[in-house]
């Protein structure tokens, strides 16, 4: 009775489906997981309720798929409404709750045509399934409790990888170590909550909440641990979406052959005319294991055109967005005014181009890589500098648990919470008011993995306390 009654309405584990959710998810989804396009093989799958009647329907084999074995493929082909033969597949039953989604999941190979896969889902859709939305299938597999929400995003990670850090990254978050790290945090904050709301509750069992040091101890560990995951945001960031660097000076310098150098292939059109770039050229590079992503941006001129005008604006914006600036200059031309006047900077690399040419007597002294992006000297060097200066930035990630944007958020009202209840015990006020502080930090904290759920903090006052003896 004391759980019912102590319940708070608003909160529950968001693992957990409502009312409507549990709607959806009797619905019986389809849909193709394999890219669009031609291949050898195409993957269709049904997961829900009705997946394994939805099979027995398009399905033809030496027996129907309501009696395979879980997890087995049979060869057989699938049929229309019609009664006419599409193809000839293998088809597999992953028998809930031991599949992907934790539901009755079938999956079809068939030919990897598009018409072909196209007509094998259509098929599916008249036998009773309906088009999954997207994401829903690991949507499904969040709501039955087959991963956390870091997990469920890991999955998207390790599709978009463009390193091998940030594919063994994804991987990991997959495997749950961001949310173990996560969890540790909870179950410390939810130790801590139940010792205080027992004090509450039940003040005649004499129960004392931790007081002073000892309680601002177990406090500054939880911040201890959350200030860490939000020390790799950073890291995060560029594992997921690479380091910004800019290529920009004057026009006919040489940003786009760099780009082409950088890349080892042509993607842009190189021409002696000047402004032939308008617009920002984005493309990414694994540079020994971090992802780079290389801008190559309109000359700096005063222009006429209103079109190279809205390109040079642009390479503006794009200069105060970069995590690394590339300003290079033709050594073969003369030295503009106030040049270089940013070469201390240490987001910014200043190069002269054409180390091929004659090098004009303004550029004597002047200290910056040489390079030439008709030969490719000075190259190797420059990708060095370019790591270097990421290094020594912290741009360079080193950890593979790297939170998104999302869970800093989350830590981030987190440990705002935790602030609060450290200036509340400071300030002498009673139990009452730490508990909310600390109720909002489990709140914040459980966002992260999906889980926001009062029942652990009862569980725990019985566990620890034994109330009711």
């Amino acid at each position: 009775m004391h759980r019912v009654a102590k319940r708070n309405s608003t909160e529950r584990p968001t693992n957990l489906k409502t009312e409507e959710e549990s709607i959806i998810a009797d619905h019986t989804i389809a849909a193709i997981s394999t890219p669009a396009g031609e291949g050898a093989i195409a993957l269709v799958r049904v997961s829900g309720t009705n997946a394994v009647a939805v099979a027995d329907k398009v399905f033809r084999g030496k027996e129907k798929p309501s009696r395979f074995a879980s997890h087995v493929q049979h060869f057989g082909e699938i049929f229309d409404r019609a009664d006419r033969l599409i193809d000839q597949v293998m088809l597999a039953v992953h028998r809930a709750p031991t599949s992907y989604t934790g539901e009755d999941l079938i999956e079809i190979s068939c030919h990897g045509g598009t018409l072909v896969t196209a007509k094998v889902l259509e098929a599916c859709l008249h036998a009773g399934a309906r088009a999954a939305r997207p994401g829903e299938f690991t949507e499904r597999a969040f709501l039955n409790g087959k991963m956390d929400l870091t997990q469920a995003e890991a999955v998207i990670d390790l599709i978009r990888a463009k390193t091998d850090l940030a594919l063994r990254s994804a991987t990991e978050q997959l495997e749950g170590r961001l949310g173990e790290k996560i969890r540790k945090i909870r179950d410390d904050l939810i130790s801590l909550l139940a010792h205080i709301d027992a004090s509450i509750d039940f003040p005649e069992e004499g129960i004392a909440p931790d007081e002073g040091e000892t309680l601002r101890g177990r406090l500054d560990s939880v911040r201890e641990q959350i200030d860490a995951l939000l020390a790799t945001a950073d890291q995060g960031r560029i594992l997921r979406e690479g380091v910004r660097v800019v290529i920009y000076g004057a026009t006919n310098a040489g940003k786009s052959s760099l780009l082409n150098r950088l890349l080892g292939y042509d993607r842009v059109i190189v021409s002696e005319t000047h402004g032939t770039t308008r617009d920002t050229i984005e493309e990414t590079v694994n540079l020994d294991g971090v992802p780079i992503r290389l801008l190559d941006t309109a000359g700096l001129r005063v222009s006429a055109s209103e079109l190279e005008r809205e390109g040079i604006a642009r390479t503006e914006k794009s200069l105060q967005l970069a995590d690394l600036r590339l300003h290079i200059a033709d050594r073969n031309a003369p030295k503009p005014p106030h040049f270089g006047e940013t070469a201390g900077d240490s987001n910014e690399i200043v190069i002269l181009n054409k180390s091929d040419l004659p090098e004009e007597s303004d550029w004597k002294n002047f200290h910056a890589p040489r390079i030439s992006c008709a030969t490719g000297e000075g190259l190797p060097e420059l990708q060095k500098e370019i790591l270097a200066r990421i290094t020594k930035q912290n741009l360079r990630p080193e950890s593979t648990v790297a939170i998104n944007a999302r869970h800093r958020d989350c830590l981030r009202r987190a440990l705002e919470s935790c602030d609060r209840t450290r200036a509340a015990l400071s300030q002498g006020l009673s139990p009452e008011y730490v508990a909310v502080d600390v109720n909002e930090a489990l709140r914040a904290v459980g966002e992260v993995i999906g889980a926001v759920d009062v029942e652990q903090i009862l569980d725990s006052v019985f566990g620890q306390f034994c109330i009711g003896k």
